[in-house]
């Protein structure tokens, strides 16, 4: 068992490396995401952590809120695994692999959050589908925020928020490796939509509060609250 939780460790630490150099100021985004959950810290919430990753999001909001009781979700088995290594001191967080998209919850819960995931989603529809069942399952007072690629309005602010990106990841890894994987990965995968349409989704679906908490050209934290 400690040559696996080595190996989880060793490639927990290569992905969580790779995000801070592919995503700009990636951890004020979390910092932001994290400030925005409105509770007192000694309230015993109910998270739910949507695509999850190694886990990074849940962590902070465990030391932030330690009576919270936290479910991860990914659709990837080793980042479930992953992030049960970064957690391992805490025995009040449940791991489950599915599909968001599929995934049933079991109650209301206080707090939803998403990071770097929903921009998967290939169709609008599909964002607003799960925008709903985010609405639907939260409590009264719950939030729910995202931190995610988004697409500027205009084409020109497309642009500027391609440039910036590619400015920004040319600091930490070579133009070759952004115009040859990087940028062509981002094309062939992620499907993200307009900041501005996304929180009119989420004012038409009935949250209240809707705003965006952090941004920087092509990465925001935005969401709101059910009343």
């Amino acid at each position: 068992m400690d040559k696996v939780k080595k190996h989880f460790e060793e490639e927990a630490e290569e992905f969580d490396q790779i995000i801070l150099r592919l995503i700009p100021f990636y951890a004020e985004m979390i910092d932001a995401l994290v400030l925005a959950i409105p509770f007192e810290k000694i309230r015993p919430i109910k998270v739910i952590d949507m695509g999850c990753g190694t886990g990074t999001i849940a962590k902070k909001i465990k030391e932030k809120f330690p009576n919270s009781k936290i479910t991860c979700l990914d659709l990837a088995e080793n980042m479930i695994e992953m992030a049960k290594i970064k957690m391992q001191e805490y025995d009040d967080i449940s791991y489950i692999v599915n599909d968001f998209c599929n995934f049933k919850f079991d109650g209301e819960c206080d707090v939803i959050i998403s990071s770097l995931a929903l921009h998967h989603l290939v169709a609008d529809k599909d964002k607003k589908s799960f925008y709903r069942k985010a609405f639907d399952n939260l409590s009264d007072g719950g939030v729910f925020y995202n931190a995610d690629v988004v697409l500027g309005s205009n084409a020109y602010l497309e642009t500027i928020n391609m440039l910036k990106w590619k400015e920004f990841m040319s600091k930490n890894v070579s133009l070759e490796e952004i115009e040859n994987k990087w940028i062509p990965k981002y094309y062939e995968e992620d499907r993200p939509a307009r900041l501005i349409d996304q929180i009119k989704w989420l004012e038409e679906i009935g949250f209240v509060a809707v705003d965006v908490i952090w941004k920087y050209y092509k990465g925001a934290v935005y969401g709101g609250s059910k009343k």
